[in-house]
């Protein structure tokens, strides 16, 4: 059961000081992860799978090779990508099969990973149109290798993927089928509306429809004689709210490594579960706000994925000792502005930001100071871009 979010701050608040610690000692602004935490956060999440399905955590969360070996140390089968320059980090790695989860259509890009791919399926690539299925296979061709392909659908979010219901998804599973250059991974899908629900309960009767969508095309597929070999989902939310995995052979969560205040509005976390934060200092005071030096180039003006939130805030900022936080009420680049409701900390006071959503805010660190450990804090390197020559 959720903990009622109208108490948990006098709850989880003093927590905090037993965790990220040396925050307070930092002078500038930095991202920082409770090292406890994250590991604490990747075995929950392999506990609550329970090898019913293979995880294939999605690094773009984090972008860092250090936290995707924990992950792969925990059990994960293989990863998940959104950019290509993801993709060949872990490919250079040895941390495949990567599931580049993003519609490819540039047949340069799609030839470079094939290259880079040690063996066949190392790399796996998504279509949902005629013209990503036809790069896929001239870069296939041109290579000489077989791209393997997954049909993403689109279950909710309205963003990229086919209709599972529609006659057309099984012309074009059928075109991907056939086609000798590609061979058919399955159904893949990603039901991101989950952060727009109300309850809990609400996210587990969205991932309930995800499941019954897969569920019946593979039995239609199966009818019209295609093979689905695998059935993949991602989302934190319905992973972590569950309705279960049958019919599921992968699962590709991300944001769960670190969490954040969206997790917990969500009712899917508690603050103690929040693993990545912005250490700061108040720099400024008046009359309605203290001013912390970090704005929106770190915390990032996010309210929530996929522009769903219930927040009109950007965050909360902990001090040492207290109860409650302040509020961060808006953002400039390199401003936060505090509600202190006439109980201002003293110009100089370290705090602790929990953001509303924690990927952007990886990405934005340029590396992650981990906290926590019996060594002295150290930098996780977070993957740059990488050009396509």
């Amino acid at each position: 059961m959720p903990i009622d979010q109208n108490t948990a701050t006098e709850i989880e608040g003093p927590a905090l000081a037993c965790r990220f610690q040396g925050f307070e000692r930092l002078e500038e602004p930095r991202v920082v992860v409770d090292m406890p935490t994250l590991r604490g956060n990747i075995e929950r999440a392999v506990d609550l799978i329970g090898g019913r399905a293979a995880l294939h955590p999605h690094v773009k969360t984090h972008k860092s090779l250090e936290i995707a070996r924990l992950q792969k140390t925990s059990g994960a089968a293989g990863f998940t990508a959104a950019k290509p320059y993801e993709a060949l980090m872990l490919l250079e790695a040895g941390l495949g099969p990567i599931t580049l989860a993003y519609p490819q259509i540039s047949g340069q890009t799609v030839c470079a990973l094939l290259k880079a791919a040690d063996r066949p399926g190392d790399v796996r690539f998504i279509a949902d149109s005629d013209q990503t299925v036809e790069t896929l296979s001239q870069a296939a061709l041109a290579t000489g290798r077989t791209a393997s392909v997954f049909l993403k659908l689109d279950v909710g979010l309205h963003r990229c993927g086919v209709d599972p219901q529609a006659a057309t998804t099984i012309a074009l599973s059928a075109r991907i089928d056939r086609d000798p250059r590609l061979a058919f991974e399955g159904l893949l899908s990603h039901a991101g509306h989950a952060y727009g629900a109300p309850t809990p309960a609400a996210i587990r009767a969205i991932a309930a429809r995800e499941l019954s969508l897969l569920q019946d095309l593979r039995k239609r597929l199966r009818l019209s004689g295609i093979d689905v070999p695998k059935v993949s989902i991602g989302s934190t939310p319905t992973i972590l709210a569950n309705a279960g995995f049958d019919g599921i052979d992968e699962v590709r969560p991300g944001n769960y490594v670190f969490l954040d205040l969206t997790a917990v509005r969500l009712g899917i976390a508690h603050r103690a579960d929040i693993a990545l934060a912005v250490a700061a200092r108040i720099v400024s005071a008046n009359s309605r706000y203290a001013i912390a030096n970090v704005g929106s180039k770190m915390l990032s003006s996010d309210l929530g994925a996929h522009g769903t939130s219930a927040t009109t805030t950007f965050g909360e900022a902990w001090i040492n000792d207290r109860v409650a936080p302040l509020t961060v009420a808006k953002l400039s680049e390199e401003h936060a502005f505090l509600i202190h409701n006439n109980d201002c900390p003293p110009v100089g006071t370290a705090v602790l930001i929990l953001p509303n959503h924690a990927c952007p805010v990886a990405n934005l660190s340029g590396g992650l100071l981990a906290l926590g450990e019996p060594d002295a804090a150290r930098t996780i390197k977070t993957e740059g871009v990488l050009s396509w020559s």
